[in-house]
């Protein structure tokens, strides 16, 4: 009876969307093309008017036909939907101040707090509704970010949505979350054929009306399915944060990406996972087709270890998960700088989720983080610990794990050239160890209180053991790199790179081609019109300011700077990166003598 009256919602956005595309205010709302905007033609942005419209009237009429009773934690978050589909659709007229935006987020958000949704896993009160708010801003925000391709958001949404309705009818039977992302998923099925048109453009947008709407009702779901129920084991806790594990993660690489390049976070533009894919080679249509299939196998996978719900399966797989979580962003982030060779050409899966390098460095780095824990635990305790100490270690073992991970990720552990480690890198391992063990220790302390006859004093050690061990595997594996090295010598060719892909660089290019023993890896230059391109077979692999990551890409055994009138700047990062890398660096400089014969030659500082 549920799933029946929840159908209504499809047909309603579809019907609501026609109309709309036939009434004067298609030429209201429109979203214009821009530089930061990935579409090329104006289009309604009316969408969101339809999914708003087809959500709400699903969920009122199962509250009359009595499929779910009319309870404040449902109207609790049609409430805050409202606000938000009426700020966004203002927003879509008329182009809101950030400020004024995340004020209608914090309202709708407690509109929905107040009404009985909170994190019952924390047991203090505010801290608890603290949490509860950044998530729901946070997930709003994620949609409304996520919006930037034809059928993205929307496909995504309907996935989440799916597996929130399966969770509500196998693992905790709410009717009430049945008939949420029944409707909610359901309405944004009847908005994709208006906007995933195979072979033909977008007919309309959801805008920020609909796509706030989808991330704040599916924010919603994830703390009424998981986080509401204060015993609620690992398995569950993780069940939102894999089904939105998308885009949290898109959400992520752009706010990093912002940050480091000092652009505000609010700011558009053509940095996010869809569109690196894009540029790396892959269609849209076909974008839209991986992410959404990335996010059924982590909505899949989530379900799975609520339903078996043993901890150690739990812990394995979510091992897997982000093994291959990381890969996937390591992959954005590389063909974001231009790193990747899948440029031009469709990107393969293999390419997306195998960096043999950045394998092993996490699985490494999950037997490091977990013999540092254990040794700590044992130092101060036995095999055959209280209960309570059993406990605490079980549920600490996880949550360090993850926000170790998060501290390497931020801290670019997964991208650094490690054949070059140094103090910077050594540096970058304490600081990540030290700041993210607080913060597990808070987030277990909060969410299973006090410690009791369990030592504090273990996650001292722990921190100590960890930042030692995984600085050691790091600079183990620059000791590898330098093996490696040494048995490639046997090939007696020597490597060159060169700065700068201008005449001179080529006209080098040519002379060392006919030199025997010469080979030239690459190009390095700033022109961004020379980005990812080959200059006679040879490849122009980034800017001056890539200089380290090129060297550890390419492997030269001399770099040779054609350039020498660039910026003092530019050059002096040029030299730096090669003294680090331990490379020669030289000036070549083009003489021409013009009397009696026009005559050019190379000189080498």
């Amino acid at each position: 009876m549920t799933a029946i009256v929840c159908l209504v919602a499809s047909p309603i956005t579809a019907l609501t969307i026609w109309a709309l595309l036939r009434s004067p205010l298609v030429a209201r709302v429109v979203a214009a093309p821009r530089g930061d905007r990935w579409h090329e033609r104006a289009t309604p942005a009316l969408g969101g008017v339809g999914i708003f419209a087809g959500f709400t009237a699903a969920v009122l009429l199962a509250v009359a036909a009595r499929a779910v009773g009319g309870s404040s934690e449902l109207f609790g978050v049609l409430g805050g939907a409202a606000i938000l589909f009426a700020a966004g659709l203002l927003d879509d007229l008329r182009s809101l101040p950030p400020l004024v935006k995340l004020a209608a987020q914090v309202g709708a958000a407690a509109v929905a707090l107040s009404a009985g949704l909170h994190v019952a896993v924390v047991s203090n009160n505010v801290i608890a509704a603290i949490l509860g708010g950044l998530w729901l801003v946070g997930m709003t925000n994620a949609f409304n970010l996520l919006d930037n391709m034809d059928g993205l958001a929307g496909s995504l949404a309907a996935v989440a949505a799916t597996f929130f309705a399966i969770d509500a009818v196998y693992l905790h039977k709410e009717h009430i979350l049945l008939v949420l992302s029944l409707s909610l998923g359901l309405a944004a099925l009847g908005f994709l054929p208006f906007n995933l048109r195979p072979g033909k453009p977008a007919a309309v947008f959801m805008g920020d009306s609909g796509s706030q709407v989808l991330g704040f009702v599916l924010a919603a779901l994830g703390l009424a399915t998981s986080w509401k129920v204060a015993e609620s084991t690992v398995a569950t806790l993780l069940l939102p944060l894999l089904v939105l594990a998308v885009p949290i993660l898109d959400t992520a690489l752009v706010t990093a990406a912002r940050f480091v390049e000092g652009r505000p976070i609010t700011q558009g533009g053509r940095d996010h996972t869809s569109h690196r894919l894009v540029r790396g080679g892959l269609g849209e249509k076909s974008t839209v087709v991986l992410l959404t299939a990335v996010a059924f196998g982590l909505g899949g996978s989530s379900l799975a270890y609520s339903a078996i719900d043993n901890p150690r399966i739990t812990l394995v797989g979510v091992l897997v998960t982000f093994v291959l979580l990381v890969q996937f962003a390591g992959f954005l982030t590389d063909l974001d700088r231009g790193d990747s060779d899948a440029a031009g050409r469709p990107v393969l899966l293999r390419k997306v989720l195998l960096s043999p390098r950045r394998l092993v460095e996490v699985l490494v780095d999950f037997v490091l983080i977990s013999v540092a824990f254990g040794v700590a635990y044992l130092l101060f305790t036995t095999a055959d610990g209280t209960t309570n100490q059993k406990h605490i270690f079980l549920v600490s073992l996880p949550v360090i794990l993850a926000l170790r991970y998060l501290a390497f990720i931020g801290f670019g552990l997964y991208s650094g050239v490690w054949r070059f480690a140094g103090a910077r890198e050594a540096a970058a391992i304490t600081f990540a160890v030290v700041i993210s063990e607080p913060i597990a220790v808070g987030i277990i302390w909060l969410s299973f209180g006090p410690f009791g006859d369990f030592p504090a004093s273990v996650y001292i050690v722990d921190a100590l053991l960890g930042a030692t061990l995984i600085g050691a595997s790091r600079f183990g594996e620059r000791a590898l790199f330098h093996a490696m090295g040494t048995l490639r010598a046997r090939d007696d060719r020597r490597r060159t790179l060169i700065i700068g892909a201008g005449r001179s660089g080529r006209s080098l290019l040519r002379e060392l081609r006919e030199t025997p023993g010469e080979q030239v890896v690459g190009f390095v230059d700033d022109d961004p019109r020379l980005r990812r391109r080959r200059m006679q077979g040879v490849p122009v692999l980034g800017r001056l300011d890539e200089i380290e990551r090129v060297i550890g890409q390419t492997r030269p055994d001399i770099v040779l700077v054609t350039i020498p009138d660039a910026r003092r700047e530019q050059l002096d990062a040029v030299v730096g990166g090669c003294e680090q890398a331990e490379v020669p660096c030289r000036f070549v400089r083009r003489e021409v003598d013009l009397d009696p014969v026009v005559a050019m030659g190379a000189g080498v500082e």
